[in-house]
């Protein structure tokens, strides 16, 4: 994610990724590609199966999903319990945005109080 000190992000390959913050760039600079309709519920399934992944293959990850998911709940005072973290961001999204620029708008908070 780019951050105001840090230079913009370029387009690559996935395979090329390094982290999950790297993959999640990607989707950042072209969501399109990766999000049909724009929908955060395929970002949410898409994320869930990192982690499972990550967990099975027992990866050293620097990304939490858990963690993330368990932060977007508190910050959105959402049920995400119920109905997913992509649901309360699409509640959530303020006027003049998109749920998807709200999810890394959302991201790169999450990111500078985790940090």
């Amino acid at each position: 994610m780019p951050t105001d000190d840090s230079p913009q992000s370029t387009v690559k390959h996935w395979r090329d990724c390094t982290d999950a913050y790297d993959f999640l760039e990607q989707i950042r600079l072209r969501p399109s590609m990766w999000l049909p309709g724009g929908s955060l519920e395929h970002l949410q399934a898409m994320l869930l199966g990192y982690q499972v992944a990550i967990s099975v293959h027992s990866v050293d990850e620097n990304f939490s999903f858990w963690k993330f998911s368990q932060w977007l709940k508190a910050h959105l005072g959402g049920n995400s319990a119920s109905y997913g973290w992509a649901a309360d961001i699409e509640r959530s999204t303020p006027d003049g945005s998109t749920p998807i620029e709200e999810f890394f708008r959302l991201l790169q908070i999450y990111r500078a109080e985790s940090a």
